[in-house]
């Protein structure tokens, strides 16, 4: 019986996430992109001035630069290091030239959400700020629309709760700590009648002591956690990552040739070009996305918040989001991979530990135990700052769907620390499909409100710009 359940979960997985919606998403962003005039790319260095730039008597209850973090904070995560390498290893050394692509249209979408939410956010007499899809689907759309909403709210909280923002991250943090510290179980602890090691056990507990900290503050903590987490780990893994690249040089050149070729089936053998190019552009697509959720309605939750009066400049700050996420820490990941030929499935290696070997061969002047230590430290932090993201996404989500109602949103916070308790004991892959098609639902109310709202988002453009 569980097992037609999970193929059949599977299968709705595989149909949510596969090209229909990889397409539409892809073509939202072109379509925006060709009506902003490629605002991504002309106004790109504005936009990184205005994000460590905060506006001064805006409206909201953070930074710009807080809120950008908050997003970045469930941007940033597993998908960085894990994300890229499957999308690599499943596509080839082309799917990178995708993902950047993809995210690079994907900036127009960004830039949308993040004008909309400002544009269109509630303002509560406390000063309180509720933002995002939600919001300008029905201020925008109008009140006809809001069922759409409370959709869009729905998934949100089903993807925070059931699995990207508990489970899946928490599952993360513990392996990663046990494959460093324990890897062969040496010391371990019956619970329920299963082995565990006590790395796993003790990470569990002091990352819910954190989780919990941090969270039952609200978004002013979590934001101010997140602008020194999110930019200092950020930092280091971007840091190790241009080392690596330094100290092979001489191989860039080699790894990028390989990666537009790759990228357009060149390698592949006659009559197989088109199919090694489809299979790529489908990896690498679905994963740039997966990493930098434009076009899914996330990072708009958090931009809402930010002290602003021009929805254009947080439009601007928010899309810096995906540039950071997949155009420069992605990219970075995906050419040590390469460089290194981590990738390669002779090797037979899966998920962080391509990663790992990309930085033990890259950097093999290092102890062996160094980078893979820095590895295991990146993803703990980012994989954290994820659930912290996710907490404050679904909060927002859940206080929309009952009409504000801030108790249940507190008696929340505690059931989302409960998931954190128990996510490292959780491997029902069943729970992080389910959460894996609620993400992917979100994106289409978010996508028909985008196109519906682009004569506002080109006019709000051009009214600022012409100031």
């Amino acid at each position: 019986m569980l097992e037609t359940i999970g193929k059949i979960l599977t299968n709705i997985d595989d149909f949510v996430w596969g090209l229909p919606l990889v397409i539409l998403i892809i073509t939202v962003g072109i379509y925006l992109t060709v009506r902003l005039k490629g605002l991504q790319i002309r106004h790109l260095q504005k936009a990184l001035k205005y994000m460590v730039q905060n506006e001064d008597n805006g409206d909201g209850e953070v930074t710009s630069f807080a809120a950008l973090c908050t997003a970045l904070s469930a941007t940033i995560g597993t998908g960085n290091i894990v994300g890229v390498a499957t999308a690599i290893c499943a596509g080839g050394p082309g799917a990178l030239f995708w993902m950047i692509i993809a995210a690079l249209f994907g900036m127009a979408t960004k830039y949308s959400e993040g004008l909309l939410a400002v544009k269109f956010r509630h303002v509560g007499a406390d000063g309180h700020i509720l933002g995002g899809p939600f919001y300008y689907i029905e201020n925008g759309m109008g009140k006809g629309w809001k069922w759409l909403a409370k959709i869009f709210a729905f998934f949100g909280v089903g993807v925070g709760l059931l699995g990207i923002g508990t489970f899946t991250q928490v599952n993360g943090i513990s392996s990663a700590v046990k494959g460093f510290f324990d890897p062969n179980t040496v010391n371990s602890i019956s619970i329920f009648g299963m082995e565990y090691s006590w790395a796993v056990v003790i990470t569990g507990i002091v990352l819910t002591l954190c989780v919990g900290l941090v969270i039952i503050g609200g978004i002013k903590r979590i934001s101010s956690v997140s602008q020194v987490v999110v930019p200092f780990m950020a930092i280091l893994y971007v840091l190790f990552c241009v080392i690596l690249l330094v100290v092979n040089i001489r191989s860039i050149p080699m790894a990028v040739k390989e990666v537009v070729m790759g990228a357009f089936g060149l390698k592949a053998a006659a009559g197989g070009m088109l199919g090694a190019m489809i299979v790529a552009m489908q990896k690498g697509v679905a994963r740039g996305i997966f990493s930098n959720e434009a076009g899914l309605g996330s990072a708009p939750i958090a931009a809402a918040a930010a002290q602003t009066k021009e929805p254009v400049r947080q439009g601007l700050v928010t899309m810096t989001g995906t540039f950071i996420d997949t155009i420069v820490i992605c990219t970075m990941t995906g050419l040590c991979i390469v460089i290194t030929g981590a990738w390669n499935p002779e090797l037979a290696l899966e998920g962080v530990g391509v990663t790992t070997y990309a930085f033990q061969n890259g950097l093999s002047f290092l102890p062996p135990a160094i980078p893979a230590f820095i590895l295991m430290l990146c993803l703990v932090f980012f994989a954290f700052t994820t659930i912290l993201g996710w907490d404050y996404y679904s909060e927002r989500c859940l206080e929309y769907l009952t009409g504000g109602n801030l108790r249940v949103v507190k008696v929340y916070r505690w059931i989302y620390i409960l998931a954190v308790f128990i996510g490292p004991y959780m491997t029902v892959s069943a729970v992080w499909t389910i959460a894996d098609i609620f993400n992917g639902l979100m994106a289409l109310p978010n996508l028909v409100a985008i196109v519906v709202l682009s004569g506002v988002i080109a006019s709000e453009t051009k009214k600022y710009f012409e100031k």
